[in-house]
Order: C-alpha cells, then sequence, then structure tokens
C-alpha cells in the first residue's frame, strides 16, 4: 500500500513539473502581441476637457467603498503602472497634453496603442468619443431585479446602502424613458411596459448584451420560479412596504430568468459579473459561477448566450466544467490585469484544453485611481494578458497536445475570432 501511494506521489510531482509555467515561444509571443484584439470587457471614459467628470462608466462604481486590502497590483507605485504610463503617454505630464490634443480621438487613441480593434464598454451610457465601430455598448440590466422597496435589501452594509441607492437610481432613469414615475401597479404590467421595452431600447441604441452586476448585489443563484408566485410577491409589496432578502428573493430569481429569455429573443449576450469583486463586504462565495448551472441547463434559456465575466476567479476550475454547456461562455478580463503571467497561464491553458471556442480575452480597463486610470490598466492587461497567452500555447506546444500553426489559430480565437463569432462582428 505505502509503494501503491508512493507511486502516486512520485505521478503527481512528475505532473506537476510537465504543467510547470515555461517560456514563452518567441515566434508565438510575436504572433500574440500583432493580433488585433477584441476587448470583450471594459469601462472606457470619456474624455471630458471641461464640465463635470464622466461617471457613466459603472453603474455600480467602487470607488466609494469603505477600505479594503488592495491587491498588489491596484496598490500606488506598482511597477508596472508606471511601465503602462511610460509606454503609453512616455511621461505623465504628457497624458493630460494628448487629451487635450486629440479630444474625441483620445479613446480610440489608446486602443490602438494597446493593440485593440474593438472594445466593448460596459457604460450606462455612451458618449462623444466612445462610439462604434471602436467601441460597442453593453449597459446595465441589474435595476430591472429590484422593482419594489430596496431599503431592507440596503442595510446589511455600508456598502450595499450605497449600491442599492444607485440601483433605485438606475429603476427611476428607466421609468422614466418608459413613461413612468413609479413602477406599474401589477406584474404584468411592469413587464410589458418597463422591463421588455428597456431592452428593446438598449438593442436599438446599439448594445451587444446586457451586463448584470448583481453579485455585488445578491447571490448568483438564480432558482426557477412560478409566474403566480412572482405576482403574489409584487402584488403584495407594490403598493407599499419593504420585502426582506427572503421575500424579495423568489421576484428577482424570477425576473432574471425573464430577462435572459428576452434578450435570447433579441439577441443579446447576457454578461455576470463571476469573480470577487471590490469592497471588504464583497460575498466572494454567492459569486461562484457554479450557481448559475440551473440557469444555463433551462431548456427555456439555451437561446440566450451567457459570459461569465472575470472567469470566475478564484473559482477557475469550476467555471472550466461550466463551458460544455452550449450557451456558456467566459473571458479573462480582471485576472490579466491583477495576476502575473505564469499565474494566469496556468488558467489560460486548462480552459483552451477543455473547450477553446468558448475563451474570450478582456482587459476590465477601468480608472481605478489617478495613477491607474482606465488608459494604464488596459494597458497592464493587454500586455500580461499576451504574456499569458503564449506562456500558456508554449506549454501546450511543447507537451505536444497542439501543432504550431493550432497554437496560433487558438491564439487568434482568444484574442479575437471568439468574439467576432459570438457577436457577428
Amino acid at each position: 500500500m505505502r509503494l501503491r501511494y508512493g507511486w502516486f506521489a512520485v505521478f503527481l510531482l512528475l505532473a506537476g513539473c510537465a504543467r510547470a509555467p515555461v517560456a514563452a515561444d518567441p515566434e508565438i509571443l510575436a504572433a500574440v502581441q500583432g493580433i488585433r484584439a477584441i476587448d470583450h470587457h471594459a469601462h472606457p471614459v470619456r474624455n471630458v476637457l471641461q464640465g463635470p467628470p464622466d461617471r457613466d462608466f459603472d453603474a455600480l462604481p467602487v470607488d466609494h467603498l469603505e477600505p479594503a486590502s488592495d491587491p498588489l497590483a491596484l496598490r500606488p507605485n506598482f511597477p508596472l503602472t508606471a511601465e503602462a504610463t511610460r509606454q503609453l503617454f512616455g511621461s505623465p505630464s504628457r497624458k493630460a497634453q494628448l487629451q487635450r490634443q486629440k479630444g474625441d480621438d483620445y479613446p480610440a487613441w489608446v486602443l490602438d496603442q494597446i493593440g485593440v480593434d474593438v472594445m466593448l464598454a460596459d457604460r450606462v451610457t455612451m458618449g462623444p468619443g466612445i462610439q462604434p465601430p471602436r467601441f460597442r455598448w453593453v449597459p446595465y440590466a441589474d435595476a430591472l431585479l429590484f422593482p419594489l422597496d430596496n431599503s431592507k435589501l440596503a442595510g446589511r452594509n455600508s456598502d450595499r446602502k450605497a449600491f442599492f441607492a444607485l440601483e433605485d437610481q438606475g429603476r427611476a432613469r428607466y421609468l422614466k424613458q418608459a413613461g413612468l414615475q413609479a413602477p406599474p401597479p401589477t406584474l404584468s404590467d411592469y413587464l410589458s411596459r418597463v422591463l421588455t421595452p428597456t431592452l428593446e431600447r438598449h438593442k436599438q441604441g446599439g448594445a451587444l448584451a446586457e451586463k448584470f452586476e448583481a453579485a455585488y448585489l445578491r447571490s448568483l443563484q438564480f432558482d426557477k420560479v412560478d409566474r403566480a408566485t412572482a405576482d403574489r410577491i409584487y402584488a403584495r409589496f407594490i403598493h407599499g412596504g419593504a420585502p426582506g432578502e427572503a421575500e424579495y428573493k423568489p421576484l428577482e430569481d424570477f425576473l432574471f430568468r425573464f430577462i435572459a429569455a428576452e434578450c435570447g429573443r433579441l439577441g443579446l449576450a447576457i454578461h455576470l459579473h463571476t469573480a470577487a469583486g471590490a469592497g471588504s463586504y464583497f460575498d466572494v462565495a454567492g459569486a461562484n459561477p457554479l450557481l448559475l448551472e440551473s440557469v444555463l441547463e433551462d431548456p427555456a434559456l439555451r437561446s440566450t448566450r451567457f459570459v461569465m465575466v472575470h472567469g470566475g476567479w478564484p473559482f477557475t476550475h469550476e467555471i472550466t466544467a461550466l463551458l460544455e454547456r452550449p450557451n456558456a461562455y467566459l473571458d479573462d478580463s480582471m485576472q490579466d490585469l491583477l495576476l502575473p503571467p505564469a499565474t494566469l497561464a496556468v488558467t489560460l491553458r486548462e480552459w483552451l484544453e477543455w473547450v477553446p471556442e468558448k475563451v474570450l480575452f478582456g482587459t476590465d480597463a477601468y480608472p481605478y485611481s489617478d495613477q491607474l486610470g482606465w488608459e494604464e490598466s488596459a494597458w497592464i492587461a493587454a500586455h500580461v494578458g499576451r504574456q499569458a497567452l503564449a506562456i500558456a500555447l508554449t506549454g501546450m506546444l511543447r507537451d505536444g497536445e497542439v501543432t504550431r500553426p493550432r497554437a496560433l489559430e487558438l491564439a487568434r480565437m482568444v484574442l479575437r475570432d471568439n468574439a467576432r463569432r459570438l457577436y457577428g462582428l
């Protein structure tokens, strides 16, 4: 018995050595760096030279949260941040000069510097300089999940209080666009007068998908709920009173699946935040992508494409199995910003060895701070993401899993072709 398990230990050791990170093959790295990418997930900021700053880069900006222990990559004076500034602008002072010189052309100029052809812009609204064909819109649908009094949902902590205040503003905006000042008296009216018209307006406005930041607000466990139950909850609280989390959840679950079905009808994908998030109150367990399993397996939602944004970190192994669902995809955004290339390469290789046509590249470019703006974070993520992809493909080539032409094909798939097929770009 000892001998048997001793050999098993040796096998594990050898397997670990075989999968150890390797230096990127120069030809593969050069090819990866030369591909004009489609950035699947980012928050670009308009180049506002006068007037109030642009706050539409996120429905739930995280710059107001209680202090937390920031990852190294987001801390001041992180070496790659200075390198990004140098590569993009030469010096910090030249950044403002370029912004003034280029005006509305500045965001597209940033894309050119990081080798990105098209960036999917997760924004409340688009605006000057952030327009097709270089930028494609991904608006937010979370506010549609919460049509009732949300005061009890906001009471858990200060982060939730701030987030639900923002969601109430988003709901008010959608109601105003529907010609209403308050949610209508019945769930049927809410669906037909507010929810579906909002999605249709987004589609007509050029949206490719609807984004859910729901993991900042609640668990990703969206159970299947019958219409009668949802009707009762809506009718009980629409005229007054605030439901608690347990009372509200079945209505939220029903609305999420209704939105997902409507998105399938309209040809819109669903983007979901599936990773640990900002803030010291974030419920990491509630963002586990395995919680989405019943949604992905719902026959009524098989025509809806679900993209698990940020690749489920730290649940990167679990999320791999979900790629077998025909409507499931993922991207590596955020991970290529926060993790070093060798660490990310291990995850990318696992995904590429499983269902490579479902893996997308993204940066999660975001205005994290004055030092680390959306431009610098985009450069870092593009730089690290390409290095990690080249390392992963080099390991697969070295171990005989792919030929060199296939490795280069996989690089194009991740950086560009998979997104082109998914969105018909």
